[in-house]
């Protein structure tokens, strides 16, 4: 047997989070192929299988946590139709996601779960103490969790209602539900046919209604109270994600250590559309790339953070370390939540330069497959709430950064212009900086700086 353990990511990346298992027990994987996501706190990367094989056993589910050098799987190394590489039946079925076809009502009970000292991939290890505890068979019980998983409280709910108690004991022979009819709302587990259905008994009374419905509801009048307070009212704890946490965390650590504060502005977005909207087919056939608005703004922040560099700057300690390069942080919403890739020395990169790279960090960011060294430094960083739909935000600093910059969405407004009311696209725009080392004043020309550029693109190429 191969074992596949959790190998290092970083010399400061000591746990990782399961994020998805791409082949399931019973599957055949080939060598070098993705096996499972792993996340960290940092990225999310793929694991792939260093031999072909048949997966086993998988040690960590979905969402677990690991350590560095902990099993997540046990493969059986072999070539596809081998011998060697056939899993177990039971491993296989049990792998497949779906339990197996329900026994009948007599043996629903009595049946034990399996012995062999390894669940069955589509049972939670909660829900197997509990079946072991009550001699229950997890093939009676219909799975309710995500991926059709068998929960705990599937268990629960399945004892509660047969009256059973622990070592088999209750209703020995505790019958099936009966089958859904076209207007009930519920799925039969239980034999369809006739005579199964002539002697079957019938279904005991529950000890106690649950707390959520009046007692004296008939099952009709409970579906319907039901589904007049929505399908679902239940409550699961879902532990935070790797990235989640670290967000989290930073963000937290940007409100208490720095003294943070926002200045906005607008800019009329008309001059930089009538050029996009000018060229966009031609910078898209010489480049292969489509002209969007980011690279306006991140050409437009360099030329900013050049005029006020202590925007550019960070604190460390008692020092301030002030950066003599451009690294610009684009804010990205990814598959597993926002990532902030960051874009190395701007002030050399050229229109399409811009436009490739956030391109190619947005097809990385969808696929989770965002490098850790890819998120790295940073002097300064961009988000754009607009694509959203958000009218006017207070972004927060990412640490050790002094600044960020928040676009917003494009609104056609009134404003006053060479004595006139006319209607232009309109954009507002919020700089987040850090007090410590950012006066109000620079702040302020921060934001002018950009209006003045972007209101006339002509700067950005004259630098001037």
């Amino acid at each position: 047997m191969l074992e596949i353990k959790v190998p290092e990511f970083g010399e400061s990346i000591q746990e990782v989070q399961v994020g998805e298992w791409l082949k399931k027990v019973g599957d055949f994987v080939d060598k070098d192929e993705e096996l499972v996501e792993l996340e960290s706190d940092k990225a999310t990367q793929a694991l792939s299988a260093p031999e072909a094989g048949v997966l086993q056993n998988i040690a960590v589910e979905t969402g677990g946590f690991a350590q560095v050098g902990d099993l997540l799987c046990v493969m059986a190394p072999g070539e596809k139709g081998s011998t060697a590489a056939q899993p177990q039946q039971q491993t296989a079925a049990a792998g497949s996601g779906t339990p197996a076809p329900a026994p009948v009502a007599s043996a629903t009970v009595t049946a034990d779960p399996p012995t062999d000292g390894a669940a069955a991939s589509w049972i939670m290890p909660a829900a197997e103490r509990v079946l072991n505890e009550y001699k229950i068979s997890a093939d009676a019980i219909r799975p309710t969790g995500p991926g059709g998983r068998l929960q705990k409280e599937d268990v629960l709910g399945y004892i509660e209602k047969h009256g059973l108690k622990p070592g088999g004991g209750g209703v020995a022979n505790a019958p099936a539900p009966a089958p859904a009819s076209a207007s009930s709302g519920v799925d039969a587990f239980s034999d369809p046919s006739p005579a199964a259905a002539q002697s079957a008994p019938p279904a005991p009374k529950q000890s106690a209604p649950k707390a959520s419905t009046p007692p004296s509801q008939t099952a009709a009048q409970t579906n319907e109270w039901n589904n007049s307070m929505g399908s679902g009212r239940e409550e699961k704890s879902v532990p935070m994600s790797m990235i989640r946490r670290t967000i989290a965390k930073r963000l937290v650590e940007a409100q208490q250590t720095a003294a943070l504060l926002t200045t906005f502005n607008e800019i009329d977005m008309k001059p930089v559309m009538d050029l996009r909207s000018k060229y966009k087919e031609q910078f898209l056939k010489k480049h292969g790339v489509k002209l969007g608005f980011m690279s306006f703004f991140a050409k437009a922040a360099v030329e900013s953070l050049k005029r006020f560099p202590a925007v550019n700057s960070q604190v460390e300690g008692t020092n301030v370390i002030w950066k003599e390069y451009f690294d610009i942080g684009i804010a990205i919403g990814g598959g597993k939540g926002l990532v902030v890739p960051v874009l190395r020395n701007v002030e050399g990169m050229s229109f399409a330069d811009v436009e490739q790279n956030i391109g190619r960090f947005a097809g990385l960011a969808k696929e989770n497959k965002i490098k850790p060294a890819d998120l790295k430094g940073g002097t300064f960083t961009i988000s754009n709430g607009g694509v959203y739909g958000s009218l006017l935000s207070t972004p927060i600093v990412n640490p050790p950064q002094s600044g960020i910059l928040g676009l917003h969405s494009i609104q056609q407004r009134p404003i006053a212009l060479d004595g006139e009311v006319v209607i232009r696209p309109m954009m507002y725009v919020a700089l987040t900086y850090d007090h410590r080392i950012v006066d109000g004043r620079e702040a302020v020309g921060f934001l002018k700086t950009i209006k003045e550029v972007l209101e006339e693109p002509a700067r950005l190429f004259l630098e001037v």
